[in-house]
């Protein structure tokens, strides 16, 4: 079901601007909790989510995806959380500039910042070094969080 679903909404999404990320369907009592994962360069603001949410809800209510899903349902429209794996480009894309712990392929785990990736290779930062994997060489990342100490996060006064 799910990939139907995901099938059914990844073009109109696509005409919105926005990737489709996932569709989650869930039973929860006589009606179904439907997932929808959403994303785009420079992220999803709530106005995003609202639009999508709109869309999806008319797109579920009319054939071919209503007979799909059957009955009442729950939409919930939602970007993905830090803790999701960059596993395509555009994940790893998106990410620029943050820490990563990037595995290989080889089950090598690597943490450094992203640097870019194109459509044939992602550029790391490890220390003082950068390095060049082909996408082949790549399995997967994970973001890390960073927290700031207070002090850090303060601007610079000066003192007269």
């Amino acid at each position: 079901m799910n990939d139907v679903l995901a099938a059914g909404l990844t073009s109109p999404l696509a005409e919105m601007g926005v990737d489709l990320e996932g569709v989650e369907v869930q039973k929860a009592g006589r009606r179904h909790v439907v997932r929808v994962v959403i994303d785009r360069d420079g992220g999803v603001d709530l106005d995003t989510v609202a639009e999508v949410s709109r869309a999806v809800s008319e797109l579920l209510d009319v054939e071919p995806l209503a007979s799909i899903l059957p009955g009442p349902f729950v939409l919930e429209v939602t970007s993905p959380g830090v803790d999701r794996p960059l596993t395509l480009e555009r994940h790893w894309r998106r990410a620029e500039s943050r820490l990563v712990i990037a595995t290989l392929r080889d089950g090598t785990t690597v943490t450094g910042r992203v640097v870019s990736a194109s459509a044939t290779e992602l550029t790391f930062s490890v220390g003082d070094q950068t390095v060049v994997w082909p996408w082949a060489e790549v399995d997967h990342g994970m973001v890390q969080i960073e927290f700031a100490k207070f002090d850090d996060a303060l601007p610079a006064t000066s003192e007269e």
